[in-house]
């Protein structure tokens, strides 16, 4: 097996994640991370960026739902990172990706977003399920 991932949502889960590292070569490495954001999160995050998206010009430019995540997880310090394509003629984001967030990270992002958006006078229109 070169990787595999397993949710320890129950105790039968748990067993296998221990019979899989008693097997395991040395050298194996095993991640451990939070539980990862929830598919309500997800949707609540995008109607966010798209009210911010469609109310709010920035410096003068009308960007995306898609460039404002990018903006917005810059100011989560969630590491975004740019280095030169390898034509040498535009850069290309090595950064993180939302769906990487876990539930705590994704709370905070929205929470920025809605402190951004209420700071700049938009109206979000997400209402939970």
């Amino acid at each position: 097996m070169s990787r595999a991932l397993l949710v320890l949502a129950n105790d039968v889960i748990r067993l296998r994640a221990i019979e899989w590292i008693k097997k395991a070569p040395p050298e194996t490495r095993v991640e451990f991370k939070a539980p990862q954001r929830t598919l309500d999160q997800n949707a609540r995050m995008w109607a966010m960026l798209t009210d911010v998206a469609q109310q709010l010009p920035w410096h003068g430019q009308k960007l995306s739902a898609d460039d404002w995540k990018l903006l917005f997880l810059d100011a989560l310090n969630s590491e975004i990172r740019f280095v030169p394509n390898i034509e040498g003629k535009g850069f290309v984001n090595l950064g993180r990706s939302s769906s990487d967030l876990s539930k705590g990270e994704m709370a905070d992002l929205m929470a920025l977003i809605e402190a951004f958006g209420s700071n700049h006078g938009v109206t979000f229109h997400w209402r939970e399920p």
